[in-house]
């Protein structure tokens, strides 16, 4: 499949272009049966002909039916033709969907995690599916349908030059006619696309704050700032389409002149002995055909644009996060962190948020991380999970790079409990078990270690109840501990729990210290973040954090002796 070159230059990644390579040889094939199908379709042409001369005047009416007969089966033959065309491009189109639909999918997660909000996340698998649905419903025909326009001139210039002059002309005005639509229309048109997404991401933004907005009265102001882009994108598309359906009106008006003035070329022809009526009626067929692709290529210009656009967005895409090497199984980890002047900063932002810090957490060792409000304790939690690269230095888990090592056999590994809890819609056991094969006896087993077995058991369905998106019907404190479930699920070595007791009552903070408590008896490292002391009873050592800055660490009575002392503002509070 050939689209056009880039304006930037440069080669179209490998996979994509072997991906296109199986619908380049298709579309061969699908050239093929569209050259039969335009063949076919000089039929009519001929069939009005033959009776327009020699059956109205032979007055035959077995030589009638006989036309009829085979025209029809040649209508037979157009249609099997154009069915097994659309369903090689169906086909196809699913085969280009399912070659880059993981890597997709890849992106849109990389997308989100390290796109800094610039793009829609989700952009790169609405663009794949934008180009399978313009495989499947046909889109190529018409490119493929343009080239036959020479060869229905030539048709018509064989029943009369006139003709063929004629139907030239009309051609090149509704060819002229396309390219101002392309240059009218198509920037207006690239313009509305980004606002509309733009449009779209903010919208989003504001729904996934839905309860602050209606409890906090916002929901006015920011209807008046989302409306103001939404405005923005209904104003360029009046223009774009105003211009498009102007020029799209005119060439349907022009063609159905053509069609007509041929006609009447014809009849003079005719009125001057120079052709005969027959062939009056074939070259306005003819010429209805030759002219059909050209309009249909003015009629889909928009979808042409819209397709090239997200073409290109996704090589962009594909050259801006290339493929995830493939890394050699390592042992499972013991749970030995070692950090060599680890900074760290937001993707897509310079700012440091951490600065040259360096410590070693041994395996089965419990550490605290504390310090003030945006002092880099959670970008730090996020780093040593792997979910952060850092930006200078090195953190290593049991001697390999934790940002380098294969995700889907570091996971299992590594239990994350994330500072804003995150639920996923499917049932409780799907969420424990990480949505892998479900196993009964570790999901429980997990539930119990995160004591919160018995309250499961009363929800409606018990380990089957669906928690809808995100777990919004659900108490928060329930939604921690199933979330904290999760992260214990499979028993982990390394354990990274960012205020895990936030949402939780004096019950549910207890059974966190005593999961806690048997998971570092098992040798589990843990590092867990918090501004209530309570939990900070699990551990032995505490890390303070303070703009940035690796400030304290050492034995947890050392490092609490020297807080409470006379140096303010080493608090053990907050997060980052």
């Amino acid at each position: 499949m050939r689209l056009p070159a880039r304006a930037a230059g440069g080669p179209v990644p490998e996979e994509l272009r072997d991906a296109l390579a199986s619908c380049r040889r298709a579309l061969w094939v699908v050239g093929v049966f569209s050259g039969g199908i335009n063949l076919l379709l000089l039929a009519p042409a001929i069939y009005m002909l033959q009776v327009y001369d020699r059956v109205l005047t032979s007055g035959s009416l077995p030589t009638l039916v006989m036309l009829t007969l085979v025209v029809l089966l040649l209508y037979l033959a157009i249609g099997g033709l154009e069915w097994v065309r659309g369903q090689i491009l169906l086909r196809n189109a699913l085969r280009l969907d399912l070659e880059l639909e993981p890597r997709a999918f890849d992106m849109a997660f990389r997308e989100s995690l390290y796109g800094a909000g610039k793009t829609s996340p989700g952009q790169v698998v609405s663009d794949l599916a934008g180009l399978r649905q313009w495989l499947a419903s046909g889109g190529p025909v018409t490119l493929l349908d343009a080239p036959w326009l020479p060869i229905y001139l030539l048709v018509l210039y064989l029943l009369h030059p006139l003709f063929a002059l004629a139907g030239a002309l009309a051609a090149a005005i509704l060819i002229a006619l396309a390219v101002l639509n392309a240059r009218l229309t198509g920037e207006l048109g690239q313009r509305a696309n980004m606002q509309s997404a733009q449009s779209h991401t903010a919208l989003q933004r504001n729904l996934r704050n839905a309860e602050v907005v209606e409890a906090l009265g916002m929901r006015g102001n920011l209807h008046r700032q989302w409306r103001e882009r939404h405005l923005n994108v209904l104003a360029t598309q009046a223009r774009g389409s105003g211009r498009g359906q102007a020029l799209t009106t005119l060439a349907r008006v022009f063609r159905l002149s053509a069609q007509s003035l041929i006609l009447g070329l014809g009849a003079w022809l005719v009125i001057e002995q120079r052709v005969t009526p027959g062939v009056m009626i074939a070259a306005s067929i003819l010429l209805g055909r030759a002219l059909a692709p050209v309009d249909g290529l003015i009629g889909g210009w928009r979808q042409w644009v819209d397709v090239r656009e997200r073409y290109w967005r996704l090589v962009s895409a594909l050259e801006r996060m290339p493929p995830r090497p493939r890394r050699m199984p390592l042992p499972p980890p013991e749970g030995r962190v070692d950090a060599e002047g680890v900074s760290l900063a937001p993707p897509g932002e310079k700012r440091l948020v951490l600065r040259q810090a360096s410590f070693r957490i041994e395996p089965g060792e419990a550490v605290g991380l504390v310090g003030p409000s945006g002092s880099g304790k959670t970008s730090l939690a996020r780093a040593l999970v792997g979910v952060w690269p850092t930006v200078a230095g090195t953190l290593r888990l049991d001697g390999a790079e934790i940002f380098q090592r294969d995700r889907e056999e570091l996971g299992p590994h590594v239990g994350y409990l994330p500072q804003d809890v995150e639920l996923f819609d499917g049932s409780v056991s799907a969420n424990i078990a990480r949505f892998g094969d479900i196993d009964p006896q570790r999901v429980v087993a997990a539930a119990q270690l995160a004591g919160v077995h018995e309250a499961l058991l009363q929800l409606p369905s018990g380990y089957d109840t669906a928690i809808g998106e995100a777990g919004a019907t659900l108490p928060a404190g329930l939604r921690q501990r199933i979330a904290l479930a999760r992260a214990l699920y499979g028993r982990p070595q390394l354990l990274v729990l960012d205020e895990p007791n936030s949402n939780l009552d004096d019950a549910g903070e207890r059974a966190l210290i005593d999961a806690l408590r048997r998971e570092k008896q098992r040798g589990a490292t843990i590092v867990i973040i918090s501004h209530r002391n309570t939990i900070l009873a699990v551990v032995e050592r505490l890390m303070v954090l303070k703009e940035g800055a690796l400030v304290l660490d050492g034995d947890k009575k050392e490092v609490m002796a020297r807080l409470s002392g006379p140096r303010p503002g080493h608090s053990a509070g907050g997060s980052a």
